[in-house]
């Protein structure tokens, strides 16, 4: 099955489509022949802006919503077939300072979503969650590994007629809000120093179009309860500091300063901790860690080749890192500087 096919007809509830990947898929889902897709977000000038760009889009809806608000959610999902669900607070320093409000977006937000996709009867529901729920040692990276956790749960209670729930895990995207590149690219053109955290510091790195193309093959694939992992390369911060500086600053050059870790900020990722190895599969480009209550699934996941299970954990320290050659061929190629 093509995955045209899976959209042909539909209607998709897209919430986050403001942030960087969620416009992104703005972007795609409106070419794979969904009768609509209803795009929920609670930044008013970024609904309103994407309303403009995509005014002749006939099957695009976009609307003020936010996902702490169960009775817009409620409203939206009606009749829908897909729930495509971005929304979050996702930058780990901010998530620090104000737990409580990860608590209410990500936690309590991704509920809202189950509980109106189940109402709804959804055919299924895709969750963008981020490497930092591995062994997470920050909020954010906590409050995403609960929201993986509930919609993992939602799944086991849906019966073979019921809502499929499953999970994309992102790496580092690339060029997204808040990524290190627009901050080392503004530094740069402003001739200030490069500000790494420590140069030991190793990261998974897709970008935004891999991204947004792991959620929606992931809308093809799920049968219920799976995370599904991009294979992905990594990178040395300290790398791509380098390598931008060569490309982007001015002879004379720009000074590179280690300022020392953030708060909750780890100095290696992982894609797929140690538990998870036992019950995770390769499918060509994508790991797919399956529920840790497999048995009450069995038969659904016939994608699944159970001879290809994973041996070791999927972390950046372990993984060998790009060289700064084979990382400026990167960028190079997928258009970064």
């Amino acid at each position: 099955m093509r995955v045209h096919d899976v959209f042909e007809g539909s209607t998709v509830v897209l919430t986050g489509c403001c942030g960087t990947i969620g416009s992104e898929l703005v972007r795609q889902l409106a070419t794979l022949g969904s009768t609509r897709v209803i795009c929920l977000d609670n930044n008013e000038t970024g609904v309103f802006e994407l309303k403009e760009t995509y005014k002749e889009n006939n099957n695009l809806e976009f609307f003020l919503a936010d996902v702490r608000d169960y009775d817009s959610l409620r409203i939206r999902m009606q009749g829908a077939d897909f729930c495509i669900h971005t929304a979050a607070l996702k930058h780990v320093g901010l998530c620090e300072d104000s737990p409580e409000q990860a608590i209410q977006t990500n936690i309590l937000g991704t509920q809202n979503i189950i509980r109106c996709a189940t109402e709804s009867a959804l055919q299924k529901v895709i969750f963008t969650s981020s490497d930092k729920a591995v062994n997470p040692t920050n909020v954010m990276g906590a409050s995403k590994l609960m929201a993986e956790k509930l919609i993992t749960a939602a799944n086991s209670r849906s019966n073979s007629h019921g809502t499929v729930f499953a999970t994309t895990r992102f790496g580092n995207v690339l060029n997204s809000s808040g990524s290190v590149l627009p901050v080392f690219r503004k530094q740069i053109s402003n001739g200030y120093p490069i500000t790494l955290t420590d140069e030991r510091m190793t990261r998974f790195i897709m970008t935004l179009s891999e991204a947004a193309d792991l959620v929606i093959r992931s809308v093809e694939l799920a049968r219920g309860g799976e995370i599904f992992v991009m294979k992905m390369p990594v990178a040395r911060i300290s790398d791509i500091a380098h390598v931008m500086r060569d490309k982007l600053a001015p002879p004379d050059g720009v000074e590179i300063i280690e300022v020392g870790s953030r708060p909750g900020e780890k100095l290696f990722e992982g894609l797929l901790s140690e538990e998870e190895v036992r019950r995770s599969f390769e499918i060509d480009l994508f790991y797919v860690i399956m529920p840790p209550f497999i048995s009450t699934l069995s038969g659904l996941h016939d994608y699944i080749d159970t001879s290809q299970q994973i041996t070791r954990a999927y972390t950046s320290r372990e993984s060998t890192a790009l060289s700064r050659q084979e990382l400026l061929a990167f960028f190079d190629k997928n258009g970064l500087f």
